[in-house]
C-alpha cells in the first residue's frame, strides 16, 4: 500500500480526473494508465500517509495505455525514501490464483479488493484497439485505473486498465489487467526514447506440440523465410532457451528490437539446424 498513489490531473475548467499509480523506483518513477492523464495540464499524487506531491510527466502510450511520471528530485530530497514495489511474473499465473487490487475508487484512497485470475491472455477492445490483458473478478471501478494487481507474495503482476459496463444488463467481476508481461519493454522504452519502438516481427505461425513449437506457415518474404525456416521445422530453442510454448518465443522477442538478430535452434526430419534471423518491423 506504501507504493501506490492516488493520480490527480487538473483536466481544466475546475474538472479532475482520478486514477490510481505504483511508484517503481527509488527516485520517483511512477506507473500509471495513459487516459488516467491524457488532457492533463498538471497533475499531483497523494501518498498513503496523506501527503501530496506535484509529479511530471515523462512519456506515455496511448496504443498501450501506460505512462509514466516522475515526482521531482527537488521534493525527493526533502522526503524519507519511497517505498517502492516489487514486481512478478505475469506468465507463472493460472487460472484460479487469488489476487488482490489497491487504488482509489471513488477518491476512496487505499481501497483492497480481492479476487482470482479469471483468464490470461484475453483479447479485449479498449477504445477501439485489442489489447491482450489479464481478467479478474477482484472489483474494479472508476479510479482503480493505473492501480497494481498483485498476487498473494504481494507482487505486482498486472496493472488495473478497465473493467466491463453495460448501460442495458448488469454486469460484475469482469475487470482486466495489464499483465507485467509486457510492462518491462513499454516502460524501458517510454523512459529511454519517450515512446515505444515497434516489435519486430518473426514472419511464422507456430503450434505448441510436444517436441516443441511446430512451424505451421511462413509468412512469404519475412525475416523466418530469408533465414531459411520452412514449414514444419519444429522450433525446439531461441537465442539458445528452451522454448515450448508460444509464450516462451514472445517472452524471447519482447527483448529484441528490429535490426537485431535471432538465433533459432530447429528439428527437420531428424537433423537439427541452427538459422539466424535478422528481425524486421512490420509492414503498415
Amino acid at each position: 500500500n506504501p507504493s501506490v498513489v492516488t493520480v490527480n490531473c487538473q483536466a481544466g475548467d475546475g474538472l479532475y480526473s482520478v486514477g490510481t499509480g505504483v511508484i517503481f523506483s527509488e527516485d520517483g518513477y511512477i506507473i500509471t494508465n495513459y487516459h488516467v492523464i491524457r488532457g492533463g495540464k498538471s497533475c499531483f499524487v497523494t501518498l498513503d500517509t496523506g501527503a501530496v506531491l506535484d509529479v511530471l510527466y515523462v512519456a506515455g502510450d496511448e496504443e498501450s495505455d501506460l505512462a509514466v511520471l516522475k515526482i521531482s528530485d527537488e521534493v525527493l530530497d526533502l522526503r524519507e525514501p519511497l517505498s517502492v514495489a516489487p514486481f512478478g511474473d505475469s506468465e507463472l499465473l493460472v487460472v484460479g490464483d487469488p489476487v488482490y487490487a489497491i487504488g482509489s475508487p471513488r477518491r476512496l484512497q487505499g481501497t483492497l479488493t480481492n479476487g482470482i485470475i479469471s483468464a490470461i491472455n484475453r483479447d479485449i477492445e479498449v477504445e477501439g484497439r485489442t489489447m491482450t490483458l489479464l481478467q479478474t473478478n477482484a472489483a474494479l471501478n472508476s479510479g482503480n485505473s493505473g492501480g497494481p494487481l498483485i498476487n498473494e507474495q504481494g507482487r505486482v503482476i498486472g496493472i488495473n486498465v478497465a473493467k466491463f459496463m453495460s448501460g442495458r444488463d448488469s454486469v460484475e467481476g469482469l475487470g482486466f489487467a495489464i499483465p507485467t508481461a509486457q510492462l518491462e519493454r513499454i516502460i524501458n522504452d517510454l523512459l529511454e526514447w519517450g515512446e515505444v519502438q515497434p516489435e519486430p516481427l518473426l514472419g511464422v505461425m507456430v503450434i505448441a506440440q510436444e517436441r516443441g513449437l511446430l512451424v505451421d506457415s511462413v509468412n512469404p518474404g519475412g525475416a523466418a523465410e530469408k533465414a531459411g525456416v520452412q514449414a514444419g521445422d519444429y522450433i525446439t530453442a531461441a537465442q539458445g532457451e528452451t522454448v515450448r510454448t508460444n509464450q516462451d518465443l514472445f517472452r524471447i522477442r519482447r527483448r529484441l528490437y528490429v535490426g537485431d538478430e535471432l538465433t533459432l535452434t530447429l528439428w527437420r526430419n531428424g537433423e537439427v539446424l541452427e538459422v539466424t534471423l535478422e528481425l524486421e518491423e512490420a509492414a503498415d
